[in-house]
C-alpha cells in the first residue's frame, strides 16, 4: 500500500514548532499532558494559533486533557526530521567557525559536525571540537563521507558565495548563512540566514520603545506638509 503524502505545514507553523518542542522538553519529568492555552502561554501566541500548528502534525488533543507530552514530543520530531541524526560540515574556520563547532549543542540536537574545512593553510590541520580541519578543496569528499546535507557558511562576506557555490557543487542541499550576506542559490536548495546585527537591531527597537514609550515618530512627507501648512 502506497505511502499517503504529507500534508504540506505553512512556512510560519514551521517556525513554531521547534519553539514547542523546546518548551515540551523544559516540562517537569511528572507533567504528562498539556493544554493548548498552557502551551500558547509558554510560547507566547494565542492558544487558536498552537491548536492549528499541531492539526498539521494530526494531533488533535482531548477535551479537557489536553496532548500527551510524549507523543506531541514523538510527533513534533517526526514532522522536523530529527528521529535521526542531520551531519553538518562548517565552512570557515574563524573565530565563528570555531565557536560552532565548539558548540555541544548542535550534537546533542541531532546534528554532528561531520566535517570542518577552511583555505587558511594555517588553520588546516587544527582540531576544533573534536573534529580536525580540512582544506576546503576537500569539501566534496567530506560530503560524500559522511552523507552530508546540510553546510554552515561561518566565513565572511566576501567569501560566502564562494562557500555556497561550493557547498552546492559538493552536493549540499540545505544552506545556514551566518555570514552578513545575501547568497544565491539553484532552485531546490534552501537557504537560512542568522543576521545577529539585525537581531540587535531589532532589540534596540525594543530598548527605545522601554525608554521613550509615549515617542511618536511623524514620517518626513508628513512633517513637511504640517511646515508648509
Amino acid at each position: 500500500m502506497a505511502e499517503r503524502p504529507r500534508r504540506r505545514i505553512p512556512e510560519a507553523t514551521v517556525a513554531r514548532l521547534p519553539e514547542y518542542l523546546r518548551i515540551l522538553g523544559e516540562l517537569d519529568d511528572g507533567t504528562d499532558h498539556i493544554s493548548s492555552d498552557q502551551l500558547a502561554e509558554l510560547a507566547g501566541v494565542n492558544a487558536a494559533k498552537v491548536r492549528k500548528d499541531l492539526s498539521y502534525l494530526g494531533s488533535y488533543g482531548t477535551r479537557g486533557v489536553g496532548y500527551e507530552v510524549a507523543y506531541l514530543v514523538y510527533q513534533i520530531r517526526r514532522e522536523l526530521g530529527l528521529t535521526h541524526d542531520w551531519p553538518v560540515v562548517i565552512v570557515g574556520a574563524g573565530n565563528l567557525g570555531q565557536a560552532l563547532a565548539n558548540y555541544g549543542g548542535f550534537g546533542e540536537r541531532g546534528f554532528p559536525v561531520a566535517g570542518i574545512v577552511d583555505v587558511d593553510p594555517a588553520k588546516v590541520g587544527m582540531v576544533i571540537g573534536g573534529v580536525r580541519v580540512r582544506h576546503v578543496d576537500d569539501l566534496a569528499a567530506v560530503v560524500r563521507a559522511r552523507s552530508v546535507s546540510i553546510g554552515v557558511v561561518a566565513t565572511n562576506a566576501a567569501n560566502a558565495q564562494d562557500a555556497s557555490d561550493r557547498l552546492v557543487a559538493a552536493g549540499v542541499t540545505s544552506i545556514l548563512n551566518f555570514a552578513p550576506t545575501v547568497l544565491s542559490v539553484p532552485r531546490g536548495v534552501s537557504v537560512r540566514k542568522v543576521d545577529l546585527a539585525v537581531e540587535l537591531q531589532i532589540l534596540s527597537y525594543h530598548e527605545q520603545r522601554r525608554s521613550v514609550p509615549s515617542l511618536t515618530i511623524v514620517p518626513p512627507a508628513e512633517s513637511n506638509r504640517s511646515a508648509s501648512a
